[in-house]
This record gives C-alpha cells, structure tokens and sequence, in this order.
C-alpha cells in the first residue's frame, strides 16, 4: 500500500491532517513530519527524510505539503534517499488537508503511487460551497 507523508510547517496541523486521514483510512501507513525537530514552526529535512522511510512498505510514498518551503525541504530529503527509493517517491501539488484525505483513502483501495498522486491532485477542483 501506498505510505503517506504528512509535512507542515507546524507539527499540530501535520499531526491533525494525520489523524483525520487515518480515521478514513486506518490500514494506511500515514506520518506526519511536521516542524521542526525541536517542535518549533517550520520543516526540518532529517524530520521529512524519517517520515518518508518510516512511511515506506514498499509501493511508494507520497509526500503532502503545505507551503512553498516545505516542498523545498522535501525535495532535499528526496536527494539525501537512496537512488533506489527516490523514484517511488512523489510530493503533490495538491491542498494539503483534502489531499490528504483523499490520497489515504485511494491508498487504501490498493491504488499505485500514480493513481493516488493523481487523486490528490484532483482536489483542486472540489468545491465545498
């Protein structure tokens, strides 16, 4: 099954996304890396690179963002991974809460990393009015 990471600038909001996420989709390897390593707000490479590890069983990770700074710190953690591993590895552009949710849930069903890459995405044109 495709692992999930969660990474945002602030370890509560990562830690919440998680925890709604997983209520959807329980068998799911969902982690959240967010802020800092000494829980202060921002992202920590070292955090994301644990978390993408931790989340890997195998078929893919994919990684969640918040703000344009965590996709930088998440693309170093991509460089610092084994060339093995990097390519099962994808960071959506994509809202970080309702990507989340949908990303787990498609993850659960057994989807590729491409197809839950792609449903995440999908998010962009949910309305919620």
């Amino acid at each position: 099954m495709v692992g999930i990471v969660i990474v945002s600038h602030s370890s509560k909001v990562a830690e919440g996304i998680r925890e709604i996420a997983q209520q959807m989709a329980k068998d799911v390897n969902i982690i959240a890396a967010g802020g800092t390593e000494d829980n202060k707000i921002g992202t920590d490479v070292m955090k994301i690179q644990a978390a993408i590890s931790e989340a890997n069983t195998g078929n893919g990770v994919l990684i969640m963002v918040d703000l344009g700074s965590a996709v930088l710190s998440a693309e170093t953690a991509l460089e610092f991974l084994d060339e093995e591993v990097r390519p099962d590895v994808r960071i959506a552009d994509a809202p970080i809460v309702e990507g989340s949710i949908v990303a787990a849930v498609q993850a659960s069903t057994g989807a590729t990393l491409e197809e839950v890459l792609q449903t995440a995405k999908g998010v962009y044109t949910l309305r919620k009015v």
